[in-house]
């Protein structure tokens, strides 16, 4: 029953595919009349997609927008609450939180660092010349000079909000020392569910609501009363959890109120988005990378690896960096909004993997900050700096800095995530396969059977069952994080069949915001082309970096709103009387993913 299930999902999904180059086809063929049909039909979709609001939620930023805007709306996937007098202070940070900096993670973070600059230092530019680098010591010595400048602008002053709620970017603007606590309901590319204030699921699910609701009402301007006419499409990980897909679900169509929804795995999406029918999709987000092979709208299970790193690590090696060529701004902490927010922007503007630019150069920046007298204007040198910390996504020793115990996670085992609800989910048929093996050995041998121990089959099947699950994780070899590149290999390497993992390696998909650095690209397919197994070096590797020239940040959010425009996504919906009747049934029975 269960196979028959998803072969059925891989044929709808598979049709979205077919529908598409059919209709491109068609355009090009056809005449006059069947044009002015087409041009009704598509006015009927556009008035449609007003009526879809896709939701892309991140650790960082929500993006939310109408499957008819050409972008969506992003802003900070944030909340910050009065605090009761007497009450406890919380504050979730903007960048993942550094370890204390012992003597033997500074030694180890200095190693890798001086690992890095000297393959820099081998490299060639494109003229052929080799590269060169300015001493870190005369960095230093230039930024202890450095003075800031005093600007003629004057800082606003904090803002005092009238209400007891704030949201998305508007929590920036708050005093840190105030008497508001700030939430970040996603965390790693999951439910930020912790032991702390306002960390209790129910507590996040309200927190994610309340968003939610302020972007539609206050900035897509959507009455919040009107949302049963509404249709909402949710963009979730490709590793994800069953009872946190449960309660995302109940809080569209039960809490929010819209008619019907379905989810879409950020891989799948990414590939619509992107216009490609398979890729190995590498998304690098601000607090998680993700890979898998997609083919055909389906995200292969074996295949997927999160790692709990991203920009917001890139970030905090990059202040490292900064810090020990002396930078400028002497009072600046990773702790604070303002300042979080400022080494982000650095981060983006100074940083790239250009091998052509050599030594130092020469920077500016501002720092205007409510609460201060006035603005300053620091001015830095920046050497390889800025290449060593992109490049710390393959030399990952430098991530230690926000925890070295991050490991590589796979796709959660399934018995794992069983629910009672659910009355066909792994723990059931792990129970009654186990059951029909055992009859049909009885009937087959029963002279074997009869032993001291009756439990014995048992475990022996249990040792099975362990072994197939050990077959899908990733094993990393001493407990260390891997690579970007690494991740990609292991993945491609996890394809079922040869044909598959020669298109993957023909075809690499990169998008998220974490990785937007110049050069990116190329270095990681060096890096993967190096180390490619020689029956595949004849394929082309192929890396796409800007599909359609559009914001990596936003091919997944694209993606799923193609795709919810499409006429076969009408199998998909699932609507808020189907899911109050049959709960996670129904989510078996239509999600376009392998349940």
């Amino acid at each position: 029953m269960n196979a028959k299930r998803t072969c059925q999902t891989c044929a709808v999904i598979f049709c979205l595919f077919c529908r598409v180059f059919l209709k491109n086809y068609l355009i090009s063929r056809e005449n006059p009349v069947l044009r002015m049909n087409r041009d009704t039909m598509e006015s009927s979709e556009q008035n449609q997609a007003q009526m879809i609001i896709v939701i892309h939620p991140g650790s960082l930023n929500l993006r939310m927008g109408r499957a008819s805007d050409l972008n969506p709306h992003r802003t900070l996937h944030a909340v910050a609450r009065k605090r009761k007098s007497g009450g406890t202070s919380h504050h979730d940070p903007i960048l993942p939180k550094t370890v204390p900096k012992t003597k033997e993670l500074l030694q180890e973070l200095e190693d890798c660092r001086l690992a890095v600059s000297h393959t820099l230092q081998s490299c060639l530019q494109s003229d052929g010349r080799r590269r060169y680098a300015t001493p870190p010591q005369q960095i230093s010595a230039f930024n202890r000079r450095s003075a800031p400048e005093s600007l003629s602008e004057t800082p606003p002053s904090w803002h005092e909000p009238l209400w007891d709620t704030i949201f998305g970017d508007n929590v920036l603007n708050l005093d840190p020392s105030g008497n508001f606590n700030l939430h970040f309901p996603m965390k790693r590319g999951e439910l930020n569910v912790h032991s702390g204030l306002g960390g209790s699921l129910s507590s996040v699910m309200t927190d994610l609501q309340a968003i939610w609701e302020h972007v539609l009402s206050a900035t897509m301007e959507i009455k919040l009363a009107d949302l049963s006419a509404y249709r909402a499409v949710l963009v979730i990980p490709d590793i994800y959890n069953r009872a946190y897909l449960r309660e995302l679900v109940t809080l569209l169509l039960c809490r929010m109120g819209f008619g019907s929804c379905f989810l879409v795995q950020d891989h799948v999406a990414a590939t619509f988005g992107a216009g490609l029918g398979y890729a190995c999709v590498v998304d690098v987000g601000d607090q998680k990378t993700s890979v898998s092979c997609v083919e055909d709208a389906i995200s292969h299970p074996n295949t997927r690896v999160r790692l709990e790193y991203g920009g917001g690590d890139v970030t905090q090696t990059f202040f490292w960096l900064l810090q020990k060529c002396a930078f400028p701004y002497k009072t600046c902490k990773d702790t604070l909004p303002q300042d979080a927010v400022l080494l982000k922007r650095l981060k983006e503007e100074f940083c790239h993997v250009n091998l052509d630019i050599c030594g130092s150069e020469e920077k500016h920046f501002d720092v205007i900050q409510p609460g201060k007298h006035a603005g300053q204007r620091f001015t830095l040198q920046v050497g390889d700096e800025a290449i060593v910390a992109p490049l710390s996504l393959f030399h990952t020793e430098l991530l230690n800095l926000t925890g070295p115990t991050k490991l590589a996670r796979t796709q959660i085992p399934w018995t794992k995530q069983s629910d009672p609800e659910d009355c066909f989910d792994a723990e059931y048929l792990k129970e009654t396969s186990r059951r029909g093996a055992k009859e049909q050995l009885e009937q087959s041998a029963p002279e074997f059977l009869h032993t001291e121990n009756p439990d014995e089959e048992i475990v022996v099947d249990e040792e099975k069952d362990n072994s197939k699950q050990v077959e899908r994780e990733f094993v990393v070899p001493g407990g260390q994080i891997i690579g970007l590149d690494q991740a990609v290999l292991q993945s491609i390497e996890r394809c079922p069949n040869e044909e598959l993992k020669r298109k993957m390696y023909g075809c690499i998909l990169v998008v998220g915001g974490g990785m937007k650095f110049q050069g990116i690209g190329k270095w990681l397919q060096n890096r993967v082309a190096l180390q490619i197994p020689y029956l595949y070096r004849s394929e082309q590797l192929d890396i796409v970096t800007s599909p359609k020239d559009m914001d990596p940040a936003m091919t997944a959010w694209k993606g799923a709103s193609v795709l919810s425009c499409l006429e076969s996504a009408s199998e998909l919906w699932i609507t808020a009387q189907e899911w109050r009747k049959h709960g996670l049934r129904i989510l078996r029975e239509k999600a376009p993913f392998v349940w």
